[in-house]
């Protein structure tokens, strides 16, 4: 039976927002930034307005400022997007409870079981597009296909407010010529190393020998030509399974036992930012803290904290890690694996009780700048921003914990 997937993107999510609850800035150019006071701070998004002027996402707000001198630019206000992501998600649950989002603004939908009740996947994205925009005052861009990559590549395909469906009869003319780096997962690194065997486009990637792949890619090489191929068997995750979290963690094996303090903060930060990272995903916070330590016999142990604030701020998170473990291993031998758990996760969106401590307003600051570092590496790869102390050792640094430790999409990676 043939699957209908959709996948929904909020256009310009965050400025789009912003624009709906001041209507009197929806005709100029405005930007999202996570610290607008700051002549370095970033933009996080801009409108549809601003972008054709040059305003990019990643870009110093003195060099928006430049390219577009008449640019409004906003602070983040992660509560008020959070609360419209539930929105939308409330919207899609009328449709469907097999729904996985990727980040606040985008989500997949496996409609197939709706069909019968609401119409074609087509009469369904059509549905959600209009309610989206009478109910939250705000556009999507929906792509409509039988699985998940190739859903994210329609919509991506057209933006604002638009729907593609890119299914079997029109793969190859829609997608064929498209920039293999438009492919989900391929990031500025491997484009360039597809670039350097002559890889261009997703056909070309499609019609690419799958040994010359795994040679320059490794496994991935062979995912990457199933993807290119419209290929991808993986589930969306059904609501109840995505609410049942209630802890995210990371832990790695690393190219090398770590054998003194600072090998082991370096890898504790890594794993953080993707613990926090994830976190942000799922708009929830830890209220605990565990790490947990393999030594090269093997030998396993892990201790916790109970924290007295929720947070997401990997650097909190990592520090905690970092006390725990000095406090408890006497490094009789030296380290071969180690991991970071955020547990007893809490709605993130809830506000808490803060005092004006340096403690609280540094938590704070370290959120905004990890969002801020969420959206870059999403744009630009994971490498794109990076911690001074995880350069310190380049064999350590080299992992990307977020992206090579995903499971996703689920059932081809598991297959």
């Amino acid at each position: 039976m043939a699957r209908h997937i959709l996948h929904v993107d909020m256009n310009a999510f965050y400025a789009s927002v912003e624009c709906q609850r001041r209507p009197e800035l929806r005709q100029k150019p405005v930007a999202v930034c996570g610290d607008p006071e700051a002549r370095h701070g970033i933009v996080l998004t801009a409108n549809y307005v601003a972008k054709p002027k040059g305003v990019k996402t990643g870009m110093a707000i003195w060099q928006a400022k430049q390219v577009c001198p008449d640019l409004v630019v906003l602070p983040a206000d992660m509560g008020e997007y959070i609360r419209i992501s539930r929105m939308a998600r409330e919207i899609y649950e009328r449709y469907t409870d097999q729904i996985e989002p990727f980040g606040l603004d985008e989500s997949w939908l496996d409609v197939t079981g709706s069909t019968e009740l609401f119409g074609s996947a087509m009469d369904i994205a059509r549905e959600i597009s209009d309610r989206i925009k009478f109910e939250l005052g705000i556009t999507a861009s929906i792509g409509v296909s039988d699985n998940k990559i190739t859903a994210k590549l329609g919509s991506d395909y057209q933006k604002p407010d638009a729907i593609t469906r890119i299914e079997r009869d029109n793969y190859k003319d829609i997608v064929y010529p498209l920039p293999v780096g438009d492919l989900l997962y391929v990031g500025p690194a491997t484009e360039r190393k597809l670039r350097s065997i002559g890889i261009k486009t997703i056909g070309q990637l499609a019609q690419s020998s799958p040994g010359l792949l795994e040679y320059k890619l490794g496994k991935m090489g062979m995912i990457l030509h199933t993807f290119a191929n419209g290929l991808d068997i993986s589930p969306v995750q059904r609501s109840d399974h995505i609410r049942a979290i209630k802890s995210v963690g990371n832990s790695a094996t690393t190219p090398r036992d770590l054998v003194n303090d600072d090998d082991v903060r370096l890898m504790l930060y890594l794993l953080a930012e993707s613990v926090a990272c994830r976190m942000r995903e799922l708009a929830s916070k830890c209220t605990v803290v565990e790490v947990s330590v393999r030594d090269s016999e093997l030998h396993w142990y892990s201790r916790q904290r109970k924290l007295a604030v929720p947070t997401c701020s990997s650097a909190e998170i990592a520090e905690v890690a970092f006390d725990l473990f000095r406090r408890s291993y006497p490094w009789t031998q030296p380290v071969r694996s180690i991991g970071v758990r955020g547990a007893g996760l809490v709605d993130g969106s809830v506000g808490i009780q803060t005092s004006l401590f340096d403690n609280d307003k540094r938590r704070s600051a370290w959120e905004r700048i990890d969002v801020t570092v969420d959206e870059l590496r999403r744009r630009y790869g994971y490498m794109s921003v990076r911690r001074a102390i995880t350069m310190a050792d380049p064999l350590l640094s080299g992992i990307n914990p977020k992206d090579d430790h995903t499971v996703h999409p689920i059932g081809y990676f598991a297959g």
